[in-house]
């Protein structure tokens, strides 16, 4: 599991442009957990999200990943094996000429033998789909397709948490529905844990987990429903909340009596129709 222990975290500590993005935070994640972060710009959820792979290191407090330290130098390199990064655009994270020659970049830098790393190939492209694609040049692909081959890479290595930094941001629908029901597949299927960072609330509906945060804290936290219930308290933190629960408070307003926890589109028809 990820333990975060009264994190904080300063860009520029000691200087006149000091700016403290992560203030106390505490937060355990469990393997196989779906945890979606949320929070405007500025709120630390992207800082918060570095120390979980030893990106960046703690001012004061603890991250523990399986029990090794991200401030130990000399742990680095598991806790890299264990949690692997996605983020927002995907040329960054695409690094050779074909798919099949990216998605086995990694595997390759641990030294495994050869038949290993066309084992992990194969069966990375096949977790996300993109089998068909394994001889393209990674530049000829869509921007989902893109996100989907650098979520492979990351796959092939066999990490038991994905980490992914606003990887719809840059997508247009097609492109983040694509991903976003690659990861849920990997979450349900193989049990992967995800800790998945976003601007989109309907993202978020299907987490284990929804957290909140703001000023670097975190503020809200609990099951989608619990959470995005809590509409006047969301839009006080400059937060969007899902269309349908958004219509459903407007709508109870209105005098119509309907649930505060309406996530989808089917619950909405449900309960209208009832």
């Amino acid at each position: 599991m990820i333990q975060v222990s009264e994190l904080e975290h300063c860009y520029n500590q000691g200087t006149e442009n000091a700016k403290w993005a992560v203030a106390g935070v505490n937060l355990t994640i469990k393997d196989g957990e779906f945890v979606v972060i949320i929070g405007h710009n500025g709120s630390g959820k992207s800082t918060l999200a570095k120390h979980f792979n030893a990106l960046l290191l703690p001012t004061k407090g603890s991250v523990l990943v399986d029990g090794f330290d991200t401030g130990a130098e000399e742990s680095v390199w598991e806790i890299r094996r264990r949690v692997g990064m996605v983020f927002q655009n995907p040329d960054n994270q695409l690094v050779a000429t074909t798919v099949e020659e990216d998605v086995a970049f990694g595997p390759e830098n641990l030294g495994l033998p050869p038949q290993e790393i066309r084992n992990r190939v194969d069966e990375a492209l096949d977790l996300v789909r993109m089998t068909d694609f394994k001889t393209r040049e990674p530049h000829l692909l869509s921007g989902g397709q893109k996100q989907r081959v650098a979520i492979a890479g990351v796959i092939a290595m066999r990490p038991n948490f994905l980490v992914l930094d606003e990887p719809t941001a840059m997508l247009d629908p097609q492109g983040r529905k694509e991903v976003i029901s690659t990861v849920q597949n990997l979450n349900k299927t193989e049990g992967l844990g995800v800790v998945h960072i976003t601007h989109y609330m309907d993202e978020a509906v299907n987490a284990d987990r929804v957290i909140v945060m703001e000023d670097g804290k975190i503020v809200l936290e609990g099951k989608p429903r619990e959470v995005f219930a809590q509409v006047s308290k969301l839009k006080e933190l400059r937060m969007d909340v899902p269309q349908m629960t958004e219509l459903a408070s407007l709508l109870r307003q209105r005098g119509v009596d309907l649930p505060k926890d309406i996530l989808s589109v089917e619950e909405m028809v449900k309960s209208l129709c009832g």
